[in-house]
């Protein structure tokens, strides 16, 4: 197992495409972090799938429907918006047109998407695993989708 800087800040997701593993930057957005962690540690993302995946943009998931259109439980966020730029391999939250409305979702930049610089809420970025991001199946929906297995925070994972 490799061991991490920071395994608290970790997030290690087996995929159906392989192994990602994602530094946290509770520094960016702190809550962000600190929800996605709680999601994690509730195994809410375990078996959640890609449901929208652009070629040049983003893969997305963290809705439990599969649709895009569910959250988990817990009450919508703040939006925590940073200088942090989208560019490839950044995870940002998706959310509604109101900037406060990120709840589960979240994206991984497949190519820069600085369009999204100060709207979106950047909360890691991919150090591992950015290969097996592009091989997850695309589409607006996704046809048989790929998906997230398992879902660990790294502390949690030895």
């Amino acid at each position: 197992m490799t061991t991490y800087d920071d395994s608290e800040n970790t997030l290690i997701i087996e995929t159906t495409k392989g192994r990602i593993v994602i530094a946290l930057r509770p520094d960016l957005a702190p809550k962000h972090v600190e929800r996605i962690k709680k999601l994690v540690r509730e195994g809410f993302y375990d078996g959640i799938v890609f449901h929208r995946v652009i070629e040049g943009f983003m893969a997305q998931t963290g809705c439990p429907k599969g649709t895009g259109t569910g959250g988990s439980d817990h009450p919508n966020l703040a939006a925590e918006f940073n200088a942090e730029p989208h560019v490839r391999g950044v995870c940002s939250m998706a959310r509604s047109q109101s900037p406060d409305s990120a709840n589960s979702q979240f994206f991984i930049c497949l190519d820069d998407a600085t369009f999204l610089d100060g709207k979106y809420t950047a909360w890691g970025k991919v150090i591992e695993g950015m290969e097996g991001v592009d091989k997850i199946k695309r589409g607006e929906p996704v046809v048989d989708p790929d998906k997230m297995v398992s879902v660990k925070v790294a502390a949690d994972a030895a």
